[in-house]
């Protein structure tokens, strides 16, 4: 046996998130499916993140292992030839059998877009909010400006989180506009269940003047829930970067493909 990860973008329009459930269709199934075709015998997958229904990826890292003879970077062109087009595989190398690819992920990247225009846009409806009355950016960047850092992140977790530390450490944290679109990227060590999409309901609450810029550094010393904003609706969100540190790899075949994504 041997262990095997790939790099897979999805849209998440069509699926009930990432996790296989009983009564619908998930990416975890439909890979599965595939892989159990493409190697011969039934394959479990793991992957670094549980995304919910409705939201995209476009690096979510899985694992999996096989005894199958398929060279490891040819599953990309093997299931990508099975796989429904709103499902691709960029990315195959062998790992470590230790290799794990949601424990061992040592920080991620997501990405949430909007589109601030009266009418919306029908091209982009499936990977961006729509907010149809104008936001102020200014008072947006300045709350965007108190994320960053080691907090206790408690008050930006949704109900049925199993977190057992709230604590996280943001990386960075940016808002970009071009024209219409606003574009939040953020990127931290670990993130808590609908942390982003709560972040940016408050942000999107704070460009109405709904809340005031300081909206996160209050719910950092009250960790009320309700201090925050609505949970931004999920198709806006992208599972955009998966990172492990060199030491989760040892072969240096394995640790050039990471560095290169």
């Amino acid at each position: 046996m041997k262990r095997i990860l790939l790099s897979v973008e999805y849209d998440g329009t069509a699926y009930a998130g990432w996790q296989r459930q009983l009564n619908a269709l998930s990416v975890q199934q439909v890979l599965e499916e595939a892989l159990a075709s493409a190697c011969g015998h039934p394959v479990t997958v793991t992957g670094s993140s549980r995304t919910d229904a409705g939201v995209h990826a476009l690096a979510q890292q899985v694992h999996f292992d096989t005894s199958c003879s398929i060279p490891p970077d040819k599953f990309p062109f093997v299931l990508n030839n099975i796989l429904p087009g709103d499902i691709r595989v960029h990315a195959g190398c062998e790992v470590p059998p230790q290799f794990h690819a949601r424990f061992l992920a040592a920080g991620k990247t997501y990405t949430y877009r909007i589109i601030n225009s009266r009418h919306g846009s029908a091209l982009k409806r499936n990977t961006c909010l729509h907010v149809p009355v104008p936001l102020d950016p200014a008072p947006m960047l300045k709350a965007v400006g108190t994320l960053p850092g080691t907090h206790d992140f408690a008050a930006f977790q949704a109900a049925g989180g199993t977190a057992k530390t709230t604590v996280r450490t943001i990386h960075s944290a940016h808002l970009e506009q071009d024209g219409p679109c606003f574009t939040f990227t953020v990127s931290g060590n670990a993130f808590l269940y609908n942390m982003v999409r709560i972040i940016v309901g408050t942000l999107v609450e704070i460009g109405l003047y709904k809340r005031e810029p300081d909206a996160f550094l209050k719910a950092f010393s009250s960790l009320d829930r309700l201090d925050l904003g609505m949970t931004a609706p999920a198709h806006g969100l992208e599972l955009t970067e998966v990172r492990y540190a060199p030491e989760a790899f040892t072969a240096p075949e394995t640790i050039r493909w990471h560095a290169d994504q």
